[in-house]
């Protein structure tokens, strides 16, 4: 819910990239620093972070074969148990210390089969179209902003905000709520700051329990390392000190759910290529992010299964308010001029997109904002006139006067959307996409299955 800080020239940004001129530098470095092991680290198709110990000495080995996983038992890899090794390939620009788990550092693989980057790795996935913008010398630029639960188990079982006391109705911004979960936030946000993210901003956000925390935008691709590393930061050091730290989309039916929303430009290393400050709209958008934010809204539908690719993603994204009176989730298919009540929200020569939320894999849901964004660009479409003003409050009547649609309100729906896209599916990889869907309709599927106390309680007695 910030307002993320993104100067108007990009072209430099805080982050991981060209740290290690060579790997003597980067050995030199391991030694410099006490490291005794490494994480080889990928994610797998659900954005969970899994990775191998490899002791310092085998840095090589990382680099150049990789450290083997049974594909079959990551899943999602389109891979069975009769298959090849899944060989984790790490990126020297990603290495970084675990400052929370000292004599470790991190490094960011790619997964191969048999000598080549596979397609199923969503890192992968986005490196291809990270190249397709670079065919047109741009690159883009993304300011995370991960909400996240501070939790912990009371006397019942039940999960509860870490703090007893943080029960305000409103408790966004509140000091007692930040002040009194301080040990967690400091550490949290030293450790990040040691892995060289530039943490500028935390708040507490509009639900009980709810936290975020805002560092400096960088390339997309490194902007999607980080956002992995901020999880696997959180849910370790609030382990430490007896807690969860959990990135659910929506813990709680009355209260707001937790986000990710993406500021996006483009840059061809001088500029910001979103900026133009002569904009009738007033939005100081150029003409080329009006193309590349209408790809967005022509794609939101398949978009959504990607940037909120679960069951519960969807309790998020329901049309309605919360307990707060205040909701951050978009449920429209709009934009406006710093309209947070819309998906594409316009803070002034960027877009934000409002869609994704914390449980998202960031390299598939970047990859797809991308393959959405050049779509609309090498179509030269136009989002149409901005709309300005509250939609929350609008009829369903009124948001088809203003021709407004409204997003997929569950996983299945989303799901047949995004097989109906055939821009998104190609651009991601067909076989890729299929492997995806398959996963998610079985969580549906057995979602369905399941019995809800809310079910039980209702019907009982009922009939």
């Amino acid at each position: 819910m910030a307002t993320k800080k993104v100067p108007t020239k990009t072209g430099s940004s805080a982050g991981l990239n060209q740290k290690f001129a060579s790997v003597a530098v980067a050995k030199k470095f391991l030694k410099d620093n006490s490291v005794k092991y490494i994480l080889a680290q990928f994610v797998n198709i659900h954005g969970v972070a899994k990775t191998k110990s490899v002791p310092v000495a085998h840095l090589d080995d990382i680099l150049t074969v990789g450290a083997g996983f049974a594909a079959f038992a990551i899943g999602g890899l389109g891979i069975g148990p009769d298959g090849p090794d899944y060989m984790a390939v790490g990126d020297l620009n990603t290495l970084c210390l675990v400052p929370w788990q000292p004599g470790y550092a991190r490094i960011v693989c790619v997964g191969h089969v048999n000598g080549k980057p596979h397609p199923f790795d969503t890192r992968f996935v986005l490196q291809n179209q990270v190249a397709r913008l670079k065919k047109h010398g741009w690159t883009m630029f993304t300011g995370l902003e991960p909400e996240f639960s501070l939790l912990k188990k009371n006397a019942a079982g039940a999960y509860v905000p870490a703090d007893d006391t943080d029960t305000l109705e409103k408790p966004c911004y509140d000091y007692k709520g930040m002040s009194r979960n301080r040990a967690f936030l400091e550490r949290l946000s030293e450790s990040l700051i040691e892995c060289g993210l530039d943490v500028y901003q935390i708040d507490h956000e509009d639900a009980n329990g709810q936290f975020e925390i805002n560092y400096t935008y960088t390339d997309c691709l490194t902007s999607a390392d980080h956002f992995i590393l901020v999880k696997m930061a959180a849910s370790e050091i609030a382990n430490d000190l007896g807690l969860v730290c959990s990135f659910m989309p929506k813990p709680f039916a009355n209260r707001p759910g937790n986000g990710m929303h993406q500021h996006i430009s483009l840059s061809d290393g001088k500029r910001n290529l979103f900026e133009d400050k002569s904009d009738k709209r007033g939005m100081g958008l150029s003409k080329l992010a009006y193309q590349f934010g209408a790809g967005i809204l022509a794609h939101a539908p398949a978009l959504t299964a990607l940037c909120n690719p679960t069951v519960n993603s969807y309790k998020r994204l329901v049309v309605g308010g919360s307990r707060t009176g205040a909701t951050w989730a978009p449920a429209y298919i709009s934009y406006g001029n710093n309209n947070r009540s819309t998906l594409l929200r316009v803070p002034f020569g960027r877009l934000e997109m409002r869609l994704p939320d914390t449980s998202c894999n960031p390299y598939l849901a970047t990859a797809a904002i991308i393959a959405a964004g050049l779509d609309g660009v090498e179509r030269n479409l136009d989002p149409g006139e901005p709309h300005n003003f509250n939609i929350y409050n609008l009829t369903y009547e009124e948001l088809e006067k203003h021709k407004i649609k409204i997003l997929p309100q569950n996983l299945s729906l989303a799901l047949d959307a995004l097989e109906a896209d055939k821009t998104i599916c190609n651009a991601l990889g067909g076989a890729f996409i299929e492997e995806f869907v398959d996963n998610k309709r079985n969580e549906w599927l057995e979602y369905q299955r399941q019995v809800s106390d809310w079910e039980f309680k209702r019907y009982i007695e009922f009939f």
